[in-house]
């Protein structure tokens, strides 16, 4: 099962970095274009499973574009969440009544936002946000924070449970010591990169006990991965 593909339609650069980075961070395969009719044209060639979109954009608006969608067979269910300046309640309602499915009002909580995008996802896509990751004989849930392998129930600290997390959301790709700090414990946090060889380590423990298959995968000289060929074990 691929990942939820989400394409965001701002013009602020900042403000799509940002987006980028929590999305990709919480798994989620991510484009993004700064027009609105870059947008409608890049829609026409690939649709992703949610769109985050804008309200004033170049070349053509937020609002327009929503509305164009709607009329489309292939789009008129599409989930879009509207991102916008503007909070007063008539142009809510506005943007409510041309289609969107839900508004956020900059500036506006990071995990606000991530919380209606998963909830919109959910609604659509139910299978794309499954609380339960599964690769091979592995088993993570993350509602109720346990983890097993072959039926076993293995005991992780928090850390331990996040850092497992966050590989498993996108197995394969290579994550640097310095992104698994930013991933896991935060940008906030100082903390040493030696100590993410630890946590590995502890992980890894805990998850092999016994077992010689290791899917945790050591990239010299970059970082880790979740190993991609474990998922067929």
């Amino acid at each position: 099962m691929g990942q939820p593909h989400i394409l965001i339609v701002e013009d602020e650069e900042p403000l799509t970095v940002m987006l980028r980075y929590n999305f990709e961070a919480e798994g989620y395969d991510v484009e993004s274009v700064a027009r609105g009719d870059e947008a409608e044209l890049r829609l026409r060639e690939r649709l992703p499973d949610l769109l985050v979109l804008d309200w004033m954009l170049p070349g053509l608006s937020g609002i327009e574009l929503c509305r164009r969608l709607r009329t489309r067979a292939e789009t008129a269910t599409l989930p879009i969440l509207m991102l916008t300046a503007r909070g007063e309640e008539d142009e809510r309602i506005r943007g409510l009544a041309t289609g969107a499915d839900d508004y956020v009002v900059k500036p506006f909580s990071v995990p606000e936002l991530m919380a209606r995008v998963k909830a919109l996802l959910r609604r659509a896509k139910p299978e794309a946000v499954s609380p339960v990751l599964r690769a091979g004989d592995l088993e993570l849930d993350r509602e109720t924070f346990r983890v097993r392998r072959g039926g076993r129930e293995v005991h992780l600290g928090p850390t331990e449970f996040r850092l497992l997390e966050f590989l498993m959301k996108t197995p394969g790709r290579v994550f640097s010591r310095e992104q698994l700090l930013n991933g896991v414990w935060g940008h906030d946090v100082y903390v040493d990169e030696r100590t993410v060889d630890v946590h590995i380590g502890r992980l890894r423990r805990a998850l092999n006990r016994g077992r010689s298959r290791d899917p945790i995968r050591t990239v010299r000289g970059a970082g880790y991965a979740f190993n991609e060929q474990f998922e067929s074990a």
